[in-house]
């Protein structure tokens, strides 16, 4: 990932709260096979546990489960079980790539003060990532009770959290939520076979709000006032977000002086 000054954002709360935000993840492997495909990537909702919400530094860990038959899921196996000695913990680094939803073109009409003076400038896109680095311990024995208690537990976390966080599944005056235990015991445990779970040890945690902060402020303004005359729930979200960045970027200036 390209981190210009402009962009980057280097604050672990900010990053927690978009993966959070965004739990669906885009995992990437590079795993040496004979019968499986080298670079493998697969879209899996992901659970980011944090011992201690305030640290600045922590980076935490993340958990997920996907399909045993998944080619990725057969890769990394086939890896393991050849080198009995790793531990089940994958010798290569696994990338996640977390993504915004709010993303959109930005056209060169938003540019405002350049337009009128040189005009060079060019179209681009603005965007917001986060990209995980870490170390994977794979739980695929499905005889262990150590995998089945895993599964367990992140069957029913990832659940809890989706039934909650995004379908706002709370009770009270909203539905509650569904839990595995909701589903028959010889279902559940004939679907724990079938999956394979990953637990993965962050080492390195990086990520970027791309939202114009490197244009002039008449340009910036040109953005935002572009973004919000689009009549899309997208463009509303990208001039909001565009301004938020910015306001963020001046109190940082503000401080350092």
């Amino acid at each position: 990932m390209h981190l210009r000054s402009d962009h980057a954002e280097k604050d672990l709360r900010v990053l927690r709260k978009l993966i959070r935000e965004n739990p669906l993840g885009l995992m990437t492997t590079a795993i040496p096979s004979t019968e499986h495909a080298f670079l493998q990537t697969s879209h899996i909702p992901f659970v980011l546990d944090i011992e201690d919400e305030s640290s600045e530094t922590e980076l935490g860990t993340l958990r997920c489960h996907m399909a045993r038959q998944n080619p990725q899921s057969k890769a990394m196996i086939e890896s393991l079980t050849a080198n009995p000695a790793l531990g089940n913990v994958i010798e290569q680094d696994i990338l996640i790539i977390f993504n915004s939803p709010v993303q959109h073109y930005v056209t060169s009409k938003f540019y405002t003060e350049t337009k009128l003076g040189s005009g060079k400038v060019v179209p681009t896109w603005n965007y917001a990532a986060a990209q995980v680095y870490g170390r994977a311990k794979v739980y695929f024995d499905s005889k262990s009770d150590e995998t089945s208690d895993f599964l367990q537990k992140q069957m029913e976390d990832l659940s809890h959290q989706s039934e909650t966080q995004i379908m706002g599944y709370t009770g009270g005056d909203a539905p509650v939520e569904w839990k595995v235990s909701d589903a028959p015991s010889k279902y559940v445990d004939l679907l724990r076979k079938a999956i394979i779970g990953l637990e993965i040890t962050i080492t390195r945690m990086e990520g970027k709000f791309k939202m114009s902060q490197e244009m002039g402020v008449g340009d910036r303004e040109g953005v935002i006032k572009g973004f919000a005359k689009l009549d899309s729930e997208t463009g509303q979200a990208m001039s909001k977000l565009v301004k938020e960045r910015w306001e963020i970027k001046d109190a940082a200036k503000a401080a350092a002086k």
